[in-house]
């Protein structure tokens, strides 16, 4: 530790966290700013991830999330993505709608899965992709499932406003999570993108609880619980998927690699 007293560790993980943005490519003048590290040490710390195989440069020289760090980071959330896959497949079928699953990560959602529907709806988010709790449908439903302390925390906090329909005003959204709690489901319009709107409910997981929501049409805003039987009964399944015994996973040593001589 030395410098600004960040440890070599902490500066690697801001680095990395500059594509949470959603950029695709980076330069490593952009990189540095954004970790806030000399362009020196930016340097020095990106050359290691490239070599590590977390970041490749792309044609232009500008740094791209590398292949073996996507292979690592497919592991997060696997467990519940694998046993949720199959039911979420079928919430899209029944309802022919873009269905997703998300969990609470801090004081974001963040999209293990998703499905897209045909139907060219505002898109919002990505699997891997966070949106303010207060925002969205699976977010209220996350966050209104949390204890009280979680929720007064998140409210004493400034909420953003993505949009001019978005709740932001604390004593509203706290009557909002509780009737959210009392009814067992969550709804958003033009809260997060103007023209959709969204719907979802918990699924009762330990020990983190996910919620499994669509979004749709804003058009769709009025008549959008008829899907509530469906994605009740989806959520029941993964429940139920997820409480079953699951074989204990067989660890391979990697191979050493091989160079000539």
């Amino acid at each position: 530790m030395r410098g600004d007293g960040r440890t070599v560790t902490t500066k690697v993980f801001a680095l990395l966290g500059a594509f949470e943005s959603g950029q695709h490519a980076l330069s490593l003048s952009e990189l540095a700013q954004y970790a806030d590290v000399p362009l020196p040490t930016a340097h020095r710390l990106v050359g290691e991830l490239v070599e590590w195989g977390a970041l490749e440069r792309d044609d232009r020289g500008r740094y791209i999330v590398g292949l073996r760090l996507w292979g690592v980071a497919q592991n997060a959330g696997r467990h519940l993505r694998d046993t949720a896959r199959p039911h979420l497949q079928d919430l899209f079928s029944l309802t022919h709608e873009t269905a997703h699953l998300a969990i609470r990560d801090g004081d974001e959602a963040l999209y293990i899965d998703r499905i897209y529907g045909s139907t060219r709806v505002p898109r919002a988010s990505r699997v891997g992709g966070r949106l303010p709790l207060h925002a969205t449908a699976v977010g209220k439903v996350l966050l209104a499932y949390e204890e009280e302390w979680v929720r007064e925390a998140y409210l004493a906090h400034r909420l953003e406003a993505p949009t001019r329909h978005t709740h932001v005003n604390p004593g509203r959204l706290m009557a909002e999570l509780r009737k959210v709690r009392d009814e067992g489901y969550a709804t958003t319009q033009e809260e997060v993108r103007e023209g959709s709107c969204s719907i979802a409910v918990p699924v009762r997981l330990e020990p983190h609880p996910a919620a499994i929501g669509l979004v749709m049409l804003s058009n769709q805003g009025a008549v959008m619980t008829r899907h509530l039987p469906t994605l009740r009964g989806v959520a029941q399944r993964i429940e139920a998927a997820a409480a079953r015994p699951q074989p204990a996973p067989v660890l391979r040593p990697r191979r050493a690699t091989r160079h000539p001589r």
